[in-house]
């Protein structure tokens, strides 16, 4: 169901210490550099900064596991137990995410890559 644990985004205040914090512990400058999102990627892994993550309801960081069909796997997830927290939305150039609380609280990020 699953092709592994692929992003994690973590809610931020200040974009500029958090940037240069992940910088410093990733040693690579990021890929994306926005008002709204900034992201690295390390070890086969993407790591973001969501400078409106709390708002959204962020607590803690949110682990993104990619699979094959978002809408599927949130509706399976839903059906499980899983309450819906985002429905599955573009994010660029055909990525979808979406994620749902478990049981206990925590979330469970879902992201589907663009159509190669």
């Amino acid at each position: 169901m699953t092709d592994g644990l692929k992003t994690i985004v973590y809610p931020v205040k200040d974009l500029g210490p958090a940037k240069e914090l992940f910088r410093t512990l990733l040693g690579v400058e990021p890929y994306a550099d926005e008002p709204y999102y900034v992201g690295f990627r390390a070890g086969g892994h993407e790591i973001g900064l969501d400078p409106h993550g709390h708002a959204k309801g962020m607590t803690g960081p949110v682990p993104y596991w990619n699979v094959g069909d978002v809408r599927g796997t949130l509706a399976e997830l839903v059906a499980a137990g899983a309450t819906p927290v985002q429905d599955a939305q573009d994010v660029g150039g055909g990525t979808l995410i979406a994620s749902v609380r478990d049981q206990d609280g925590n979330v469970v990020g879902l992201v589907q890559d663009a159509p190669a």
